[in-house]
């Protein structure tokens, strides 16, 4: 929107960053580091902020060697165009991670190529160099804060930065941005209009507005629009809704790499389908049962699209000699026969058991197509090639690995899991250059506007595990840096809306959501606190005489997931009771949310005297 001669303004800051994630913190992070008063707004409820830096496995691009990095890094954009400025200094940016994490997150880096003998190596051995068969891949490693991964602790780090700089940075949750202020002359941003408790503010930004709101997985409208798509199910944030490519859109900036996502799941992106509304839970690729034997994986039309037992490349098949993601199925399904069905329930690595309960079972293939809503024919004669292919051990569709390769049994029953393409995150949005400032459609800087993170990734074709937590650093401190920066001074005529306060403008700015809290206690009860859960601050409160006698334990804070989390949750504090001791197994699907808890009462407990 343009700015009017007459508006009102609410408050005033000298940046703005809107959305809380890895790029937001670390823009604002940065900002507040150069001497400005910082507002962060998010449409996310506490402890749901984080954007899909939350969700993600927590491991970053990096690199050894500063020449392979180019090269890979060249291959993975190929055959897109880029630019060069900022291609080199997002590859500049690689190389150093390791010492951007001791420098400015002040811990020593879990390099993965220094610890090969890693369980967390191991496990991600294929993402440190998902491409090959590309140049330079040989030194493209994976770094992490710590021996770990996808339990939120990058995210956990970057949004402690935020709070240990909470008197020059206010965050406001539950406030989504709606519309850019613009000056109708110089076309500077020099505001934004956001949403509070259903009022709208106009809120004034002295050097620089910062977006980083992060993609548009949840906006069903430009998922179609743009990726052509109507079936992907979103995988991390559900608060990604393209407010950013709206708002970038109205002020007149150039959008690349709109067409483009990244999916993850056990196969190319499949996940088992879950209920409306909720996220995808993906079974893990390394469950080799998942791909072997007497199991199929189906499109719409009941016949299969690629090789099951393929280690995926973030949802990318390889398509007549190029990588890309393939059109999702609006319906497809894995199907197995009763000894493959046999073999998973009893596999004692299933990292979810009760993913069988949404499985389901029909006597024969005519009454399996009818559940599957494809033609029975196709179905019959998909799985009687593959009995073919398993006998004479060759593959002739999809050139599966022979090795994995079974026949279904002739006689049911059968089974069949409905699945999803997942959605992890898109990668379009405003094209920003080297100093995260974003351009119009003649390439001309838009002043004040800088853009970091998802929106407007770098990622326009081929995407290697980690590159995009690489960008919420990268240019998020680039960002943060350069909005800081005095702009000249744009007269506006700024009218209080608050009357009866006697306080400028920008000394009373809008408050903070962060603060203290205090949780009540009585005789025998104790307040015992963690943060090693997926969400964020657990609270409870222990009443117990002794530490072998606990009587009760209440969760008084916590922010885990709807789905596992939820349940470690409501079934852990009361096993704890019953065992009288933290030693109880952690919730199948929760292993942070459980130990977040069981750690937040041993806290409780070890401050009984």
């Amino acid at each position: 929107m343009f700015e009017d001669s007459k508006i009102k303004w609410d408050a005033s800051y000298d940046v703005i960053v809107l959305g809380f994630g890895g790029a937001g913190a670390s823009a604002a992070r940065f900002a507040a580091d150069n001497d400005s008063k910082v507002l962060i707004t998010d449409s996310a409820p506490e402890g749901h902020e984080g954007g899909n830096t939350r969700y993600a496995g927590q491991v970053i691009s990096s690199g050894s060697n500063l020449d392979d990095l180019r090269k890979y890094y060249q291959d993975l954009a190929f055959p897109l165009s880029y630019d060069k400025d900022l291609m080199e200094t997002y590859v500049k940016g690689l190389y150093n991670i390791p010492d951007y994490l001791e420098k400015y997150l002040g811990v020593k880096p879990f390099i993965m190529r220094k610890h090969p003998d890693s369980p967390v190596s191991k496990a991600l051995h294929f993402m440190a160099h998902e491409y090959p068969e590309f140049r330079g891949q040989a030194t493209h490693d994976l770094v992490a804060v710590h021996e770990g991964v996808a339990d939120s602790a990058l995210w956990k780090n970057l949004r402690q930065q935020v709070l240990d700089r909470a008197d020059k940075i206010d965050v406001l949750y539950e406030t989504p941005a709606e519309h850019l202020i613009q000056n109708p002359e110089t076309k500077a941003i020099v505001g934004v209009q956001i949403k509070r408790n259903g009022k709208l503010l106009n809120v004034r930004a002295n050097n620089g507005v910062v977006l980083a709101t992060g993609g548009f997985e949840n906006n069903h409208k430009m998922v179609e629009n743009y990726l052509g798509e109507t079936s992907l199910n979103p995988i991390g944030s559900l608060y990604n809704k393209g407010i950013g490519v709206k708002m970038a859109s109205e002020v007149g900036a150039q959008l690349y790499n709109m067409n483009n996502y990244e999916s993850y799941g056990i196969f190319h992106g499949l996940t088992p389908k879950p209920a409306d509304g909720k996220r995808s839970q993906f079974l893990p690729f390394d469950w080799p049962a998942f791909h072997q034997g007497s199991l199929i994986v189906v499109g719409d039309d009941g016949t299969r699209y690629f090789d099951e037992n393929e280690i995926h490349r973030h949802g990318h098949i390889k398509d007549h000699g190029n990588w890309r993601i393939p059109n999702a199925q609006r319906h497809p399904y894995v199907v197995f026969d009763q000894k493959k069905y046999d073999e998973l329930k009893n596999d004692k690595n299933a990292p979810y058991p009760e993913f069988l309960k949404a499985v389901v079972k029909a006597d024969d293939l005519a009454s399996l197509s009818k559940v599957m809503n494809v033609s029975v024919d196709k179905l019959k004669e998909t799985i009687k090639d593959f009995n073919h292919f398993a006998e004479i051990k060759h593959d002739y569709a999809y050139n599966r690995d022979a090795k994995t390769l079974t026949a279904f049994d002739n006689d049911g029953p059968y089974y069949a899991l409905a699945m999803v393409q997942g959605l992890l995150n898109t990668q379009g949005g405003p094209v920003h250059n080297s100093k995260a400032e974003v351009v119009d459609n003649d390439n001309a800087v838009i002043p004040h506007l800088y853009a970091a993170g998802e929106l407007g990734s770098l990622m326009g074709r081929q995407y290697n595990g980690g590159s995009n937590l690489a960008e919420n650093l990268i240019f998020g401190k680039i960002a943060g840096e350069n909005a800081a920066e005095k702009k000249p001074e744009i007269k506006v005529e700024t009218v209080q809306t608050d009357a009866n306060s006697s306080a400028s403008v920008h000394e009373s700015g809008l408050g903070s959501d962060v603060g203290e809290e205090h949780f009540e206690t009585k005789a025998n009860q104790y307040i015992g606190k963690s943060t090693a859960g997926m969400g964020n601050e657990i609270v409870v409160r222990v009443t117990a005489k002794n530490k072998s006698d606990i009587e009760n334990i209440e969760i008084l804070k916590q922010s885990e997931s709807d789905d596992y989390g939820l349940k470690a949750v409501k079934e852990l504090p009361q096993e704890i009771v019953e065992k009288n001791s933290t030693d109880v197994d952690t919730v199948s699907g929760a292993s942070a949310s459980s130990k977040a808890i069981k750690e937040a009462v041993q806290n409780a407990l070890n401050q009984i005297k």
